[in-house]
């Protein structure tokens, strides 16, 4: 074929992809953390609320997770404007990512703390503490160890996901690979690199969030 791998042009460029990574994941951090938030409130809206509230609470998450993220970041982006919010595509991707985040993770919420046994939740209410004081002193820890190795998979596949927001032209790890094979014409290597950079950054986040678990969820030590 003729074609001489040469990775030289993309590591010249290698500041420009770190750049991006940090971009990357600043952009599933904030999304993770908002979407956390949120999710917990809809979780104990989902489990606590009226009918009203848990029908839309389910609507909203059926319609997110049966549509691709992608139709998900052009919806903010260009369909938005048409009711007069206007984003700059940062914003956007993070908003988008963020309503992708909070209904995953409402899930991953919910299923923790149906897991946490009812007599723990008629304790509290019996010593006079109301449902809101339960949910948060009694259930929502637990339900966070019980979940956390899900929530983790959750920011690596939010993390892995950034790779979309690029077709907005949001500043990500992605978006700064195509600019870089736009001016080297090596698409072998750029996303060679990328797909390394992407593998191993996933990768360490799981560690991280390994050593982050046995950390601040371990049980005390009986001794």
């Amino acid at each position: 074929m003729g074609y001489t791998l040469d990775f030289s042009p993309v590591f010249d460029a290698f500041g420009s992809l770190m750049l991006g990574l940090w971009l990357s994941i600043r952009l599933a951090a904030v999304a993770s953390a908002i979407g956390l938030g949120i999710a917990i409130v809809l979780a104990f809206g989902k489990l606590n609320g009226g009918r009203a509230v848990r029908l839309s609470i389910n609507a909203y998450i059926e319609i997110v997770r049966n549509t691709p993220l992608l139709v998900q970041v052009f919806f903010v982006y260009f369909a938005l404007p048409v009711t007069g919010l206007r984003l700059r595509p940062d914003a956007a991707a993070t908003l988008a990512l963020v309503i992708n985040a909070a209904a995953y993770m409402t899930e991953i919420i919910r299923a923790g703390i149906a897991s946490i046994h009812r007599g723990q939740t008629e304790a509290g209410l019996a010593l006079g503490l109301r449902r809101l004081q339960v949910f948060r002193l009694i259930v929502l820890r637990p339900a966070l160890r019980a979940v956390f190795p899900a929530l983790a998979s959750q920011f690596n596949i939010l993390l892995l996901g950034t790779s979309v927001v690029s077709a907005i032209a949001a500043s990500e790890l992605t978006h700064e690979a195509e600019y870089i094979n736009s001016l080297t014409y090596r698409s072998f290597e750029v996303y060679t690199v990328v797909g390394v950079i992407y593998f191993l950054t996933s990768w360490a986040f799981s560690v991280l969030f390994g050593v982050a678990e046995r950390r601040l969820f371990a049980y005390p030590d009986p001794q």
